[in-house]
């Protein structure tokens, strides 16, 4: 690749994601280990559906289900990253919860919708915020 192009793209030399993207990945790897140890069970990371929709987590918490948002940030001085989850981000992480939830067997089941914050550069210093139950789906849906 022209190196360049590399540096619009926040690539480093030898490495083929940038580096906000392998800051997700370990923004989602830190949600998900901080949810197994307060108790959650995952079920699933990154899902997809029809290739535009994706669950960061689907998790248990007892008998609820629980689709998790993770925003990683590297800092806060533009504000908390649950501040960037707007309306259309909503709607559709709803699409892809009611599509996971058309594909079980049994419908009749509790859900709700959590955010994991995570701030700072360096994984064995993040900051992780939790919030249950942080938004109500885009509209009602029946199955």
């Amino acid at each position: 690749m022209i190196p360049w192009l590399r540096k619009v793209m926040g690539l480093v030399r030898g490495d083929d994601k940038p580096e906000h993207l392998k800051l997700g990945e370990a923004g989602e790897e830190a949600a998900a280990k901080y949810l197994k140890s307060i108790g959650y069970k995952i079920l699933g990371r990154r899902v997809r559906f029809k290739g535009r929709y994706e669950l960061d987590i689907v998790a248990r918490d007892g008998e609820v289900l629980v689709f998790v948002e993770v925003k990683t940030r590297s800092g806060e001085v533009f504000g908390r990253p649950i501040d960037s989850i707007k309306r259309g981000k909503i709607k559709s992480l709803t699409k892809a919860a009611w599509e996971y939830i058309r594909r079980l067997k049994n419908k009749q089941i509790y859900y709700r919708f959590d955010v994991v914050e995570v701030v700072g550069d360096d994984p064995s210093e993040y900051k992780i915020r939790h919030i249950k139950d942080a938004f109500k789906s885009a509209r009602r849906h029946y199955f």
